[in-house]
């Protein structure tokens, strides 16, 4: 039997919130492709996770329906997810810094941060399953972005200015209306919230997941591989919030035009919107201290 890791009850965990959230009731379908986009993490830990929860009996797979919903799960205990949301954040900070190397063992950490293995680790996971950090076969664990400096960022932006509003003047590029509902619901969640700088890691897999969606539906997956490249090599540096709710408003409605323009199919006003919107988040990038996730 496979060991249950700690990232694995963890996103069990997540999967929970988001059956609550849905409003989910028994036997509707738990679908793990929407899932994985919400939680920001790859469809293999989202199915691991919901065999954990089917081992509880809360769903089960069924033929021809896939992971069904048998009776909604109970929501797990916040502090712990909290907890773990404020280490990931220290780890991302440090190693935006500099202060971390791209190599890392568990025990630097646990001495470091006067933590126990076992957190030090959780950590680590759940960096794993967001593409932050890879486990090596001998030991330790690596870094798999290097800290970005303003260079490194401004040629980002460049690269994304061409390779986006591209993708979505190819011929045939379409969203499929159960990703626009979701993206709009989780742009929502954030107008209508109150900013907390634990939320930074939602709001960067958001925005990741948004960038990465539009490159998708262009239909050709040459550019969502660069797309996912890029949220991979940016998203350690997102983490480290620093610009408040008034940028995350900003991004927010700004993707939330852009969206409504593409649902419109209105393509060319909608390339013109994406354009202004990453010139803007450039910009803003440019000025020192300050961090913003687009």
């Amino acid at each position: 039997m496979p060991r249950r890791s700690s990232s694995r009850l963890d996103l069990a965990g997540r999967i929970c919130g988001y059956i609550h959230e849905q409003r989910l009731a028994p036997g509707d379908r738990v679908n793990e492709k929407r899932l994985a986009e919400w939680l920001g993490v790859s469809r293999t830990p989202v199915r691991a996770a919901l065999e954990e929860l089917a081992a509880h009996g809360y769903v089960e797979r069924r033929s021809n329906l896939g992971m069904t919903l048998v009776k909604p799960p109970p929501l797990p205990a916040p502090g712990g997810a909290r907890e773990l949301d404020e280490l990931v954040l220290r780890v991302a900070r440090d190693r935006h810094k500099g202060v971390l190397a791209e190599f890392i063992s568990e025990s630097d950490l646990m001495q470091a941060y006067g933590l126990t293995r076992l957190r030090v680790r959780e950590a680590l996971e759940r960096l794993a399953n967001l593409g932050a950090v890879e486990r090596k076969l001998a030991s330790g664990w690596r870094f798999l972005a290097a800290p970005w400096d303003s260079e490194a960022r401004r040629q980002s932006y460049q690269f994304r200015l061409t390779v986006e509003p591209a993708a979505m003047q190819l011929p045939g590029f379409a969203l499929a209306p159960a990703w626009i509902d979701d993206m709009r619901r989780r742009h929502q969640r954030f107008l209508q919230s109150p900013w907390d700088e634990h939320a930074s890691i939602e709001f960067f897999e958001m925005n990741a997941a948004f960038h990465l969606g539009i490159a998708a539906g262009s239909g050709n997956r040459h550019f969502a591989d660069v797309i996912e490249r890029q949220n991979m090599l940016r998203r350690l540096s997102n983490y480290d919030w620093r610009y408040g709710q008034d940028r995350v408003l900003v991004s927010t409605r700004e993707h939330l035009e852009i969206l409504d323009k593409l649902a419109a199919g209105d393509i060319e006003l909608a390339v013109l919107l994406m354009r202004r919107h990453l010139e803007s988040a450039m910009q803003v990038r440019s000025t020192p201290r300050q961090n913003c996730s687009l």
